[in-house]
C-alpha cells in the first residue's frame, strides 16, 4: 500500500489524538499534540497517509535562529521498522531548509531507548542536558547541522 507524505491539517491532528494509543502506547502525550502547531507551523507539520489512515506524523517548525525543531514524531503501531520515521525526517529536513534551516534539534526523555537510538541512526548527536525540563527533568537533546 502506498504512503504518502502530506502536510498536516487540524482533522489530521484530531484522527492522530483518536488514534494515540496506536501512536504512543501507553505513554499519554496528548498534551503536547497542540492545535496551534498545525494552525501556524502547517509547511512543516507532516503526516504519513495511506489508504488505511495516517501511518505517522511529524509536527515541527522552523525557529528564528534557524533551528528545524522536529516537536513530535510518531509511527503507527503497525508500521514501526518499515523506514516511514526516516522518510518523515527527509520530508520535513527539505520543508525546514525551504525556510532557511541550517540545524535540526529534537529532545526526548533519558529513558527513551527507542527514540535515542533512532536519532543516533539518522546522524544526530546526542547529549543530556541536565535541568532541560526543569529541576531535575534531564532530557537528551539531539543536534545536527544541514550545513
Amino acid at each position: 500500500m502506498a504512503v504518502r507524505i502530506d502536510l498536516a491539517d487540524v482533522s489530521d491532528l484530531h484522527q492522530v489524538l483518536a488514534d494515540h494509543a496506536r501512536y504512543w502506547g501507553e505513554r499519554d502525550l496528548r498534551a503536547l499534540h497542540l492545535t496551534a502547531l498545525v494552525q501556524e507551523f502547517g509547511a512543516t507539520s507532516l503526516v504519513a497517509r495511506a489508504e488505511d489512515g495516517i501511518r505517522g506524523y511529524l509536527f515541527g517548525f522552523v525557529t528564528p535562529d534557524h533551528t528545524g525543531y522536529v516537536h513530535l514524531i510518531a509511527t503507527r503501531d503497525d508500521t514501526r521498522g518499515t523506514g516511514l520515521g526516516r522518510t518523515l525526517y527527509e520530508a520535513f529536513t527539505e520543508a525546514a531548509r525551504g525556510q532557511g534551516a541550517v540545524r535540526l534539534k529534537a529532545i526526548t526523555s533519558v529513558t527513551n531507548e527507542g527514540s535515542i537510538a533512532f536519532h543516533r541512526s539518522l546522524g544526530f548527536d546526542a547529549r543530556v542536558v541536565e535541568d532541560y525540563d526543569g529541576p531535575g527533568r534531564p532530557r537528551v537533546v539531539f543536534t545536527r547541522d544541514l550545513r
